[in-house]
């Protein structure tokens, strides 16, 4: 059979067996038929609060909050769409601040294209700056003791509008809601501290699961620290079209958005594959090897052990190279030294998440990887590069019988798998 992988901003065609292959994609959600209308009318009758333009005064701040450029939220037209709605109300009172996590800043160029040229030029635009003291304010401290840090335009504005979109998370259940706030704006001592070791080690820190998730619950209670709220959260199918608006109360909206997505989203499967293929679910999420991890991590949940992992992500942003997450992998031999040094007490790396979470994978897979990126970056980052998929699907084939079974994510983790046994 022919199935197209989503890879860079096209489609990449692979052959597999037919009597091998199983394909595993989320259940189809059309368009919404007017996308405008339906987000201004969620604005208007939004879940668990009063409208939008009812809670907020022409003298309030207001910061909105937006997904930088490796989400796929739609805020080229979610954003102008938004500050239409509140075209009343005075633009100087209003801050548009990226979500930047801890990823790099976002180029004027970049931020143009993200919320078109006319809301950069009209409004003003700021990039989070996560190891800037000054640029955070503190709001109490982690579990862990670290400082909870907070950007200082979303703490100081009288509003927070956070907007995203909600696809199932590797780690923290699903994204969006609280997700903007933390670890969306955050400082990087509070995201490292909500990140270590301990919280992505927790067998409840993965894919669907939010309550009882400590990682997840904890950046819920430090988003709440900052004053009131107002979500505008989207879900999108494959084409990056909106299916689904959910506005209101932050954890309410959430809540909402997060159940439409798992009944897509969360596909049972009845035991594990020898097999499986997967992608990242192209642009602009397969931008960088650190975000191909998550369709690792999404394939990984129906491999047997010692299966073969073939992830297609094109990273044309590199890993990111020199990035911290890259640094981490070059300075251990193996996969299990990374995993050993962060469970030395008091090794602490930014980014080591991702690093960590790759290397649980492959304690237990092995991983190779079809991308843009140079065979040598490949191997550095502790990765075997895949120059062609039926080749490399092929051989494995050849070594343990034709009855070995196949799995294919083509969205990669927009399709969340899970076994029958663990659900």
């Amino acid at each position: 059979m022919k199935v197209s992988l989503a890879y860079g901003r096209g489609q990449m065609a692979i052959e597999l067996p037919d009597d091998s292959t199983t394909v595993i994609e989320p259940t189809h959600h059309p368009a919404l038929v007017d996308e405008r209308a339906t987000v201004i009318h969620a604005l208007e009758h939004p879940i668990g609060c009063r409208p939008l333009r009812e809670l907020i005064k022409p003298s309030d701040r207001l910061c909105i909050l937006f997904t930088d450029i490796t989400r796929a939220t739609p805020n080229e037209r979610l954003i102008p769409w938004l500050l239409d709605h509140l075209q009343d109300h005075p633009r100087e009172n209003i801050t548009l601040l990226n979500q930047l996590g801890t990823h790099r800043p976002n180029t004027r160029a970049e931020l143009e294209q993200m919320l078109t040229s006319g809301v950069v030029r009209d409004y003003r635009v700021v990039n989070h700056e996560p190891e800037n003291d000054d640029a955070l304010v503190q709001l109490g401290e982690t579990r862990g003791g670290a400082p909870a840090l907070i950007n200082r335009h979303a703490v100081e504005a009288d509003w927070r509008i956070v907007t995203g979109f909600i696809e199932p998370h590797f780690f923290a259940g699903f994204s969006g809601g609280p997700k903007g706030i933390m670890p969306g704006v955050a400082g990087l001592k509070t995201v490292m501290s909500n990140h270590g070791h301990a919280n992505i080690g927790d067998s409840r820190s993965t894919f669907g699961v939010t309550e009882g998730n400590p990682l997840w619950e904890e950046l819920r209670d430090i988003a709440l620290r900052t004053g009131p709220k107002f979500l505008l959260n989207v879900t999108l199918n494959e084409r990056r079209q909106i299916t689904g608006v959910f506005a209101g109360d932050m954890l309410e909206a959430h809540r909402a958005g997060r159940e439409f997505v798992r009944e897509s989203a969360m596909q049972n499967v009845a035991e594990p594959f020898d097999i499986v293929v997967t992608t990242n679910s192209g642009y602009p999420l397969d931008q960088n090897l650190y975000q191909g991890v998550k369709g690792m991590s999404a394939a990984a949940r129906i491999l047997r052990n010692g299966g073969l992992l073939i992830l297609a992500s094109e990273c044309s942003d590199g890993v990111p190279n020199g990035s911290p997450y890259d640094r981490l992998l070059r300075d251990c031999a193996s996969p299990a030294e990374l995993l050993a040094r962060l469970a030395t007490p008091g090794f602490v790396r930014p980014e080591q998440w991702q690093g960590q979470i790759q290397a649980l994978v492959q304690s237990r897979a092995r991983a190779r990887v079809k991308s843009s990126l140079p065979d040598d970056v490949t191997r550095a980052c502790h990765l075997t590069p895949c120059p062609d998929i039926e080749s490399a699907v092929n051989a494995e084939l050849k070594r343990l019988g034709r009855s070995a079974r196949i799995a294919v994510l083509p969205q990669g983790p927009l399709t969340i798998p899970y076994l029958a046994q663990s659900s």
